[in-house]
């Protein structure tokens, strides 16, 4: 018995495998974390982009009603040209005297790189940026 003992404590055969098995998981799950935080970060500047511009866009209007319309055409164009669903973004626009802010949800939960996250601890299911712009003097 003590000789077939020293001889399994001395073969290596198989080693690799055994620690491949054992890191595997951690690795796998590792890869999935930076595939779904990547998209999601991507996505989150994707929509601070558009709010951006949208809010870039309403200060040619005159007055509010017609700055708000043309943040959310530009908003509307430009959410299809990311790669983002339009039908997923609520906007919306509030105009004072002094300031024009653009607000857009995004709803990510249907993306299909969300589908991980019941493998790993996922980011907020809906993206929420806000642009801001002064109008008048600094």
């Amino acid at each position: 018995m003590r000789r077939l003992l020293s001889r399994f404590r001395r073969d290596r055969r198989g080693v690799a495998a055994i620690e491949f098995a054992v890191v595997a998981p951690l690795l796998i799950m590792l890869m999935f974390g930076m595939i779904m935080y990547g998209s999601w970060f991507w996505m989150a500047h994707s929509v601070q982009a558009i709010a951006s511009e949208g809010a870039r866009a309403a200060i040619a209007g005159l007055d509010p009603a017609e700055r708000e319309q043309l943040a959310r055409a530009l908003v509307g164009a430009q959410v299809g040209d990311l790669g983002l669903d339009a039908s997923k973004a609520a906007v919306a626009v509030e105009s004072t005297p002094s300031v024009i802010r653009v607000n857009i949800a995004y709803d990510a939960s249907d993306h299909p790189l969300m589908a991980l996250s019941g493998l790993i601890p996922s980011p907020p299911k809906t993206i929420r940026r806000t642009a801001v712009v002064r109008l008048g003097g600094y």
